[in-house]
């Protein structure tokens, strides 16, 4: 009898932990991929980080999002839980900012006014300074790695929907969209001797919803100095 619960114990394990499949990141109607804009919640409980000086610029940088809550064993307790909240925002590594957070307030440092990266729902997941890029062209810039829409139609925002590339100007001003519509960031870089930015996207073709080797993989490239970006496709191969 006891081997038969162990045999049967062992079996319901194996079975909950094996590998499911990763849900589609894009929700199709009628062949079209929809994507569901999420407005702005005014009664959640926004707090935000201590204020980023990068270097070399005039504008303090505040990362905003909601005060998180997790739950814990209460060692004393038995399997009773505990909250408790965590009022970090994001995480600052030089010249980076990372996390999960809902936007950005840019205050000059002689000014007690900020201003927001965009007043629509999005979360950021990188903020990158081109510190290499300021130094050598005085032009200073932030490269963003976001979720922009709900594509999966879970009504959430989250790293399940489709992850999108933006910049704009040191100061949070003309925040611009790089990436195209519905293809999936897949990776950056900056060659600095030519002041350009390169990156990779991938299309889903087959319209499966996941992003996966039957799909299409495309390049581009923006011109930093240029006065209006523009993502330019371009042919490796």
């Amino acid at each position: 009898m006891k081997t038969s619960i162990v045999l049967s114990s062992i079996f319901m394990l194996l079975f909950s932990c094996k590998e499911q499949p990763e849900p589609p990141k894009v929700i199709y109607e009628k062949g079209t991929p929809q994507a569901t804009q999420i407005a702005v919640d005014t009664t959640s409980f926004k707090v935000a980080d201590l204020p980023i000086l990068m270097e070399g610029t005039k504008y303090m940088i505040f990362p905003v999002g909601d005060i998180r809550v997790f739950e814990s064993e209460r060692a004393s307790y038995g399997s009773s839980k505990a909250s408790h909240e965590s009022y970090a925002i994001s995480n600052y590594n030089r010249f980076e900012i990372t996390g999960y957070f809902d936007n950005l307030k840019f205050q000059h440092i002689d000014s007690l006014r900020s201003k927001s990266l965009t007043d629509k729902k999005i979360q950021i997941q990188t903020a990158t300074y081109l510190d290499q890029i300021a130094l050598k062209t005085k032009k200073q810039l932030f490269i963003y790695t976001l979720v922009d829409a709900d594509t999966n139609n879970d009504g959430k925002i989250n790293q399940k929907d489709i992850k999108s590339l933006y910049i704009s100007k040191a100061n949070g001003s003309s925040f611009t969209k790089l990436s195209e519509e519905f293809h999936e960031l897949i990776d950056w870089n900056i060659i600095e001797a030519q002041n350009k930015l390169y990156f990779r996207s991938i299309e889903d073709i087959n319209k499966n919803g996941a992003f996966d080797k039957e799909d299409k993989v495309h390049y581009h490239v923006v011109h930093l100095l240029e006065k209006e970006w523009k993502a330019i496709k371009y042919d490796p191969f």
